[in-house]
């Protein structure tokens, strides 16, 4: 099932960060290989969808992140 949330924190240096989804609930953890675009790197604010997973012990995980259309294209854009 596919869910959408924002970015809450991204650290490029441990390829780490976090998603808040849209419909409430704690922020889940995702990884940079998680990313379907790895060469993009996500900013805070900026909308993906994405699905989870459980890993260690039930704790849910954001997989197969992928960046809103829209936010695309505007990032691509920004990047020149």
């Amino acid at each position: 099932m596919t869910n959408y949330g924002k970015i809450k924190s991204y650290d490029s240096s441990s390829g780490t960060g976090a998603i808040t989804p849209d419909k409430g609930g704690d922020a889940l953890r995702f990884k940079k290989a998680d990313l379907q675009q790895e060469g993009q790197i996500p900013k805070v604010d900026q909308r993906f969808s994405y699905e989870t997973s459980e890993v260690d012990g039930g704790k849910k995980h954001a997989v197969n992140l992928q960046m809103e259309q829209g936010q695309r294209e505007q990032a691509e854009k920004q990047q020149g």
